[in-house]
């Protein structure tokens, strides 16, 4: 217990992750309770959170219904934040809300983050949510590290086919500009059965001989960058558009 209350959650749907009958003040005071908080902390603990997350103290006896999907995960957030974790794990934290919503808790979160120095790991698909909010990023395929990098290296100077195929689906936000998407061939290899050698290699371009036999390392190719590839330092790939 006493690790654990310095490690949280914030989940991905926020509405499934919210008992439909508990009120926000019981939702959120959950953890305190758990933890063997008197009553009277608990409820300035509770008010705190509330107005920290930006929520309203008078709707604290509405139910999870009673809001919207963005109102719901400030209180996921909220009850995450309860025990004043120094570890936060967010799962797709974004993802089934609105786009001008996650603007929003994206923008919380970074607030959140620089205020009371958490450390999160934020679990993701959409590359811009990711270059937005993370200092360092990890790609992993098939549920292997395929590469890991500052931010910045990583989305100017990628060194995993992987990465190079993933960053060039972003879109770009200009009507006369059109992207070089690179198009995977082939299915994606099942995650219990993965390929021999490189798990990438039916998908790569680039793949050789050498990368359907031989599983190639996680090795650090200049300071701080981390690629799995047998090709890493000889391939020149193209990274985001400035």
């Amino acid at each position: 217990m006493q690790t654990r209350k310095y490690m949280q959650m914030i989940f991905q749907n926020p509405y499934t992750s919210l008992n439909p009958r508990m009120t926000m003040f019981d939702i959120i005071a959950e953890p305190l309770r758990l933890a063997k908080w008197n009553e009277d902390e608990i409820s300035n603990r509770v008010k705190k959170l509330v107005e920290m997350a930006g929520l309203e103290i008078r709707h604290m006896n509405r139910y999870p219904y009673a809001f919207s999907g963005g109102q719901r995960q400030r209180i996921v957030i909220a009850r995450a934040l309860a025990l004043n974790p120094k570890f936060v794990v967010a799962d797709e934290p974004v993802s089934a809300l609105d786009v001008s919503i996650q603007a929003q808790i994206l923008n919380l979160l970074k607030d959140l983050q620089e205020k009371l120095k958490l450390t999160y790991l934020f679990i993701a698909h959409d590359l811009s949510v990711v270059e937005h909010i993370s200092d360092r990023v990890c790609v992993m395929y098939l549920g292997r590290i395929v590469e890991m990098a500052e931010t910045e290296e990583i989305f100017l100077k990628p060194k995993h086919p992987y990465t190079e195929a993933f960053i060039s689906s972003i879109p770009i936000p200009d009507p006369e500009r059109t992207n070089k998407r690179i198009l995977l061939r082939g299915e994606v290899a099942s995650a219990t059965e993965l390929p021999k050698g490189c798990c990438f290699h039916p998908r790569c371009r680039y793949a050789t001989e050498l990368c359907k036999t031989e599983v190639p390392k996680l090795e650090e190719i200049t300071c701080g960058h981390f690629v799995s590839c047998h090709y890493a330092k000889e391939l020149d790939l193209a990274g985001i558009e400035c």
